[in-house]
């Protein structure tokens, strides 16, 4: 069992299966895709900068696809999901974890620019990428209330996890989806900036990472 407002330390599907269907209008997900280090090798994996990275646990195609078929189900009408991805899955689509899910249907994307050098053997990626996508009935004007969050985000991290994440994008996108006292859902917390953001914006968090540490 779950607590609110917590890292709790379990599987993210098992989570979601134990939250009530159209709970939420906010997800966040950040899946430890493998792709990435099968496609993009730098030769660095498990040292140096890729150290923390590779050494997470890595998630499958089908692990992913679970995922988010959990959180549409938990996700309420023309509720939002972030989905943080990287270059290669910009590049490559993510139609396919999709394929069997109709009622999503993405209507933006963010680019986030790290203002930090990483790696790359033509150019050097500083960006990482949040897809958002809406339940159906999509809806614009009755569900999103900030109007200013550009599509290009700067903010640098304290790098306290291998997937670190800019706190003041997600409480913008917080507070542009979802109303004080509203849950916001996080299955893949990592080191849990989501629940940082629900709690500076008074809202409730549920969420949880396999190797949490209090």
């Amino acid at each position: 069992m779950y607590k609110t407002n917590s890292k709790n330390k379990m599987d993210g599907i098992l989570l979601l299966s134990e939250l009530k269907s159209s709970s939420t209008k906010a997800v966040f997900f950040d899946p430890q895709y493998r792709g990435v280090l099968d496609k993009l090798s730098y030769g660095n994996e498990g040292k140096s900068r890729g150290k923390l990275r590779s050494a997470l646990p890595q998630m499958s195609e089908d692990t992913i696809k679970s995922f988010l078929v959990e959180i549409e189900r938990v996700l309420s009408p023309s509720g939002y999901l972030f989905l943080w991805v990287d270059k290669f899955h910009l590049c490559e689509g993510i139609s396919a974890w999709f394929a069997d899910i109709p009622t999503m249907e993405i209507v933006d994307l963010i680019t986030w620019n790290k203002l930090k050098m990483g790696m790359g053997y033509r150019t050097r990626r500083k960006s990482e990428y949040l897809v958002i996508l809406q339940k159906v009935p999509k809806l614009a004007k009755a569900t999103w209330k900030i109007h200013n969050i550009p599509d290009v985000w700067d903010e640098k991290v304290n790098k306290n996890h291998a997937h670190s994440k800019p706190i003041e994008l997600q409480k913008m996108l917080i507070q542009a989806v979802t109303d004080i006292g509203d849950t916001v859902v996080d299955p893949a917390a990592g080191g849990y900036s989501v629940l940082d953001a629900c709690l500076q914006t008074e809202r409730q968090f549920i969420g949880c990472d396999i190797e949490t540490e209090e």
